[in-house]
């Protein structure tokens, strides 16, 4: 039997979870490099590099350098001494990036070990269907965006976002619109169709974009967007990136 692949991880750690419907969970935080999107709000470093940062003592911000690739056997390690020192602090384990989904070889070997420590939270910007499909059965939560143009800076392969939701929905899937002041209504309005479309009870969480750690958005205007989308799919929230005001990783 071939041996199980290292991941090309940016960083382990310990935290609150920030953002979308897990908000307040603590989690272990799996950060994997690379992503095939270029959003203009991005604010996440998902470069790959020769090392990855890893948490020795969960909270405690200090780290420690690995060469990548990671072995699945150090993170198991890691995970094991977390769970037996910690008892019942993490929720979950968030699997994000950039877009991890890119590494989607690697975590169908990776997932089916790690889900025996904790459940699996995927964060992704939903644009890779076949890749979740193959991996969804090992997948306990899912955060997907739908990326809009007017405020991502790039063009929205409407269909590609259906797809992936039409698979995300096997699991608990919540479905995130980052928004700004700029956003265009005919695309929320288009977005919460095509959430409510495939799947009513499955939340929208309008995120506010964050900018010199305040909400970008201003109430009135969050508002407003909040009833034209409610109007189309009612299970709709307005969820902040709540780690940024609390300053933890």
């Amino acid at each position: 039997m071939p041996p199980i692949p290292g991941a090309d991880l940016i960083e382990v750690f310990s935290s609150l979870q920030g953002e979308g419907d897990l908000v307040g969970r603590r989690q272990v935080f799996m950060r994997f490099s690379g992503c095939n999107l270029a959003c203009a709000y991005c604010d996440t470093n998902f470069l790959s590099s020769p090392v990855c940062h890893i948490e020795e003592k969960p909270g405690s911000g200090e780290l420690v350098t690995v060469d990548n690739p990671v072995a699945l056997d150090c993170i198991c390690g890691l995970l094991q001494r977390w769970i037996t020192e910690f008892p019942g602090a993490h929720h979950s384990i968030s699997i994000t990036g950039g877009e991890p989904l890119l590494h989607a070889e690697v975590l169908a070997q990776w997932l089916p070990q790690l889900q025996h420590y904790l459940p699996i939270s995927l964060e992704t910007n939903g644009t890779l269907p076949s890749a979740l499909r193959s991996l969804v059965h090992h997948v306990d939560y899912v955060a997907m965006d739908i990326k809009l143009p007017s405020v991502a800076g790039i063009e929205t392969d409407w269909q590609c976002h259906a797809e992936f939701l039409a698979v995300a929905v096997r699991t608990r899937c919540s479905v995130k619109l980052v928004v700004d002041e700029h956003t265009r209504d005919d695309e929320l309005k288009k977005a919460a169709k095509l959430v409510n479309d495939i799947s009513p009870s499955t939340p929208i969480i309008l995120q506010p974009v964050t900018r010199n750690d305040r909400v970008g958005v201003s109430v009135p205007r969050l508002l407003a967007m909040q009833t034209l989308v409610t109007a189309v799919h009612a299970e709709t929230l307005v969820i902040p990136q709540t780690h940024i005001f609390m300053g933890v990783m």
